[in-house]
């Protein structure tokens, strides 16, 4: 199976920037996008072979979640049984056969860190979740985490120690989900540094590769035997996100 991640920055703007001719080479058996920007008003979009699960946000033009599947899933779950998060629309729990797939929209830090502490509290209830569904089956994780993990994961590390998404709060957040045993597949497969999946549309930065590597495929340590490859897909374009992958 081939499972895709993507930010699109906005659904029915990729759309008009190739996201069908994307899908329809890529043939992923399952999908998962964040930042919809599309309210509760949306529209089905009905693409042949899939089906299609929606968790917008409340605010129109904000945030929410989207999976397209090729197999129906068992269960489908809006939001993470928190009243205080779960009107932002970001996460999809999709359970199959032989594990749970969480498709996250993680809530950005802000300008001059606003939401911090609100982010800190989400990565704790998240976490939860996630836990709460590992006691049952593997769990595959994947979205938007809005935090570059380690120095390696940014181009410029030492500039933007105290800048939201590279916070010594935010990378503990995120170090939390791996000791909590959730894998980084990319790095399974490739520790190689330059592995950048965002880039501002700022100073010319995705031409210099001037990135963060803020999006992610997480799983279950004892999933690990089934991963087969983890990548990203620097040369899509579309959004100011690329996406990433695995194959299992």
């Amino acid at each position: 199976m081939k499972l895709l991640s993507w930010n699109v920055n906005g659904i029915r703007a990729v759309q008009k920037k190739g996201f069908h001719d994307f899908l329809k080479k890529e043939n992923p058996d399952i999908l998962c996008i964040q930042e919809t920007k599309w309210g509760t008003d949306h529209e089905e979009l009905n693409i042949e072979g899939y089906h299609e699960y929606w968790n917008p946000a409340e605010k129109k033009g904000y945030s929410g979640t989207l999976v397209f599947t090729k197999t129906e899933p068992l269960n489908v779950t809006k939001g993470i049984g928190k009243k205080e998060h779960d009107g932002e629309g970001r996460v999809l729990t999709l359970e199959y056969k032989d594990f749970y797939l969480v498709n996250v929209y993680v809530p950005n830090a802000q300008h001059e860190l606003a939401r911090l502490d609100y982010r800190m509290q989400w990565d704790k209830d998240f976490k939860a979740h996630l836990k709460s569904l590992d006691k049952k089956k593997p769990v595959i994780v994947c979205g938007d985490f809005n935090v570059a993990h380690k120095e390696i994961d940014l181009a410029r590390p030492k500039a933007n120690v105290k800048n939201a998404g590279f916070t010594p709060e935010e990378r503990a957040g995120f170090q939390a989900f791996i000791d909590a045993g959730f894998i980084d597949t990319l790095r399974e497969f490739n520790a190689k540094p330059e592995q950048y999946t965002w880039w501002s549309f700022r100073m010319n930065a995705r031409a210099r590769n001037v990135g963060w590597r803020i999006d992610y495929f997480l799983v279950s340590e004892r999933f690990k035997k089934q991963l087969k490859d983890a990548f990203i897909m620097p040369k899509v374009m579309g959004s100011d996100h690329c996406p990433v992958g695995i194959e299992i």
